[in-house]
């Protein structure tokens, strides 16, 4: 879809069919089937005039959106890789939970707001793969759109936990997540839409101002500097006191508990140091710990914590007030980690 024709509301596509010599009607036939049926061609558009799609189609041509690849897991997760239009490859993650009845209860989509990353995080495949440029909004909510599509289920929850720093990328995911949001879109609540980043300071200010409940997470990995910055390079320049004191301020200020990931990884960041060090880390804060399972990446030295230490980590962590969750693996036979699908087919499609 286009991104500029996407990020019209209903009042200036309004005042753009008119000034077309169009009535005003067609506005809201054209706004429904962007935002509520979300086609992906003009002549999707069946109840439109030919000459208006004609018109739409010369003013804002369409980017491609296309499916690359898609792998689906024994657990009912499915991994995608999408081909945009400069023929660059994103991830995207939907993750169903069933019912009882094996109907599905509730639909999350993990998208990716940039084509590659700049943080270069030591544990992530993404990171390998350097940064190419920015996603669009479009080509965040066409990420969703495909997946709803594909599942023939309502999305339920969205995070944009898949590769990239999105606030890295602020206004055009913003965009993007105010139109999931809106009851002419998805109509997803906002406490059911997740940002997670990795601790940019100036970013976690911004969004604090925002009217919308979006929720915040922040991928912690490590409350030992040293550590840190080994995992984090590109945020060794923001100490963890001011971290925290960002957080505290978001809080105060959105009222909204912030959520810390931690990957345990054997032997680097997982030691009863670490762990007394995420506990005074956590203290003040109204934050949820999400201790997150590792999927080893192609040519990382890392290994997963035991489940022992999970376990050791987890009692300690809510002995203190802490409310900790272990996320469970999704996908993990489908290439899990976020990047390593799209770097495998790219590594193909170049041989």
């Amino acid at each position: 879809m286009n991104n500029e024709l996407l990020k019209l509301n209903l009042d200036s596509l309004t005042d753009l069919v008119e000034s077309w010599g169009h009535p005003r009607f067609r506005a809201k036939q054209i706004h429904q089937w962007l935002h509520q049926k979300h086609c992906s061609s003009y002549d999707e558009m069946s109840n439109v005039p030919r000459q208006l799609r004609d018109h739409l189609s010369e003013a804002f041509p369409l980017d491609s959106f296309q499916l690359f690849d898609r792998q689906i897991s024994q657990d009912g997760t499915r991994k995608y890789v999408f081909q945009l239009h400069d023929n660059r490859l994103v991830e995207t993650v939907g993750m169903p939970s069933f019912g009882d009845d094996g109907t599905i209860e509730r639909l999350t989509v993990c998208v990716s707001s940039q084509v590659g990353c700049p943080m270069k995080c030591s544990f992530c495949a993404t990171g390998k793969e350097g940064f190419t440029r920015n996603l669009t909004a479009s080509e965040l909510v066409q990420q969703v759109a495909a997946v709803q599509n594909d599942f023939n289920s309502r999305v339920s929850n969205i995070v944009v936990m898949g590769q990239g720093e999105p606030f890295l990328n602020y206004e055009e995911v913003l965009a993007a997540l105010q139109m999931m949001n809106s009851d002419n879109d998805f109509n997803i609540a906002a406490r059911r839409i997740t940002v997670s980043t990795c601790g940019l300071i100036t970013g976690i200010e911004r969004f604090s101002r925002e009217p919308e409940q979006f929720t915040l997470a922040v991928s912690l990995h490590a409350a030992i500097q040293d550590t840190r910055d080994l995992l984090m390079p590109q945020v060794a320049h923001q100490p963890l006191p001011q971290l925290k004191q960002a957080l505290s301020d978001y809080i105060a200020k959105t009222n909204r508990r912030v959520t810390l990931e931690y990957l345990l990884i054997r032997g680097v960041n997982d030691s009863e140091d670490h762990l007394n060090a995420l506990v005074s880390f956590c203290d003040g804060l109204l934050c949820h710990v999400n201790l997150l399972p590792m999927n080893p990446v192609e040519g990382a030295p890392y290994q997963p914590a035991s489940m022992q230490t999970v376990n050791h980590w987890t009692k300690i962590l809510m002995k203190h007030g802490v409310e900790t969750s272990m996320r469970k693996s999704r996908g993990a036979d489908i290439d899990g980690a976020c990047g390593q699908l799209k770097n495998k087919l790219v590594s193909r499609e170049t041989k």
